[in-house]
């Protein structure tokens, strides 16, 4: 599969479509799987829609990663944080679609935080709990390097203790 250099958000998110297609039919080799994934989350967008799609996939792709996913997404300095922020935004979302009562929404959330957590632990990087110690901070506080992050989203208090809690076990 051929990952172009610079590639969109949307473009990302239709190649990560297209390669979880190939992956499930057993139509691309691991070398190959490996190849392209690391090439998707080298750049911010890439990465951005590598795990839009992923994470949400209707398929059972993402409830139990290949090595060759593991391996890929190790290779990026990008996906640390973008770990760290998919974990806190289903952790806040699924709390947000209760409260409005559409519990199948939640209940997509929660597969999202569910995936999210297991890749965070199988991906073991150091900087997953250096970032998510920040963010914890950032929520508990309401200062800290990711202060705009919980305000560009609008969390409330009871969001933010929730992304809290889902930092904490992180790094325990």
């Amino acid at each position: 599969m051929n990952i172009p250099e610079t590639v969109t958000f949307e473009d990302a998110l239709a190649l990560t479509q297209s390669l979880m297609s190939q992956m499930a039919a057993g139509e691309i080799s691991p070398p190959e799987i490996e190849q392209a994934i690391a090439q998707l989350v080298k750049t911010k967008n890439g990465a951005r829609g590598f795990f839009v799609t992923y994470l949400t996939s209707e398929g059972t792709l993402a409830d139990n990663p290949s090595p060759e996913v593991i391996q890929a997404l190790q290779s990026s300095d990008i996906v640390p944080e973008l770990l760290v922020k998919n974990l806190a935004m289903s952790s806040a979302a699924g709390l947000k679609h209760r409260r409005n009562g559409d519990e199948e929404t939640a209940q997509g959330s929660d597969q999202v935080r569910s995936r999210t957590t297991n890749l965070i632990e199988q991906v073991k990087m150091d900087q997953v709990q250096e970032i998510a110690a920040e963010l914890r901070e950032s929520a508990v506080t309401g200062e800290g390097n990711y202060q705009a992050f919980l305000k560009r989203w609008q969390y409330d208090a009871e969001q933010r203790e929730i992304i809290a809690q889902a930092m904490e076990i992180i790094n325990n």
